[in-house]
């Protein structure tokens, strides 16, 4: 799969975040949300998402050939949130994360995306164990990883943090 391949489900198109997509990174992850149940990144502007853009997601998508995916609706060519395979620190294997602006939760994108990025783990980069982490009380991501087939596995920390995060796992 080269770095610019797009994935498409019934309702999306999915294809690596790139610079272009400052200005969905900045809502995206200034939400009540992403503030609450991922934390603060620091993204104050949309010259910052840029700038996160290009040292933290694209060099994992040149080195890997994977990273965040832009979720864009066909019906609109709206961009509407984000999902992805992250090579986190401080956690064992190939993590999945997914966001949504919140005009499109609750519709069914959320699943419809991680589905999709998820069989392309397996498949396409043939990864054998994926993993995600979430905040204790974030129970619509839970929901989700359960949907998906993830199993709650234990608990963990990342570096540097405080919060004990619940640590979920699915295998190839």
């Amino acid at each position: 799969m080269s770095l610019h391949s797009t994935l498409e489900t019934e309702r999306l198109y999915l294809r690596p975040t790139e610079e272009i997509d400052a200005e969905l990174i900045f809502q995206l992850m200034n939400t009540p949300k992403f503030l609450k149940f991922v934390g603060d990144r620091g993204i104050s502007s949309i010259k910052v998402a840029k700038r996160y853009i290009a040292e933290n997601m694209l060099p994992q998508l040149k080195n890997l050939g994977y990273s965040s995916y832009t979720l864009i609706t066909k019906s609109e060519n709206k961009k509407i949130g984000t999902c992805g395979l992250y090579d986190r620190e401080g956690l064992d294997g190939i993590d999945i994360g997914f966001g949504l602006l919140p005009a499109y939760e609750g519709m069914g994108y959320g699943y419809e995306a991680s589905r999709s990025v998820l069989n392309a783990a397996f498949e396409i980069f043939e990864i054998d164990v994926i993993s995600a982490i979430t905040s204790k009380d974030n129970i619509g991501s839970q929901c989700l990883l359960k949907k998906l087939g993830l199993h709650k596995i234990g608990i963990t920390k990342l570096p540097q943090k405080e919060e004990e995060l619940y640590l979920y796992q699915i295998k190839r």
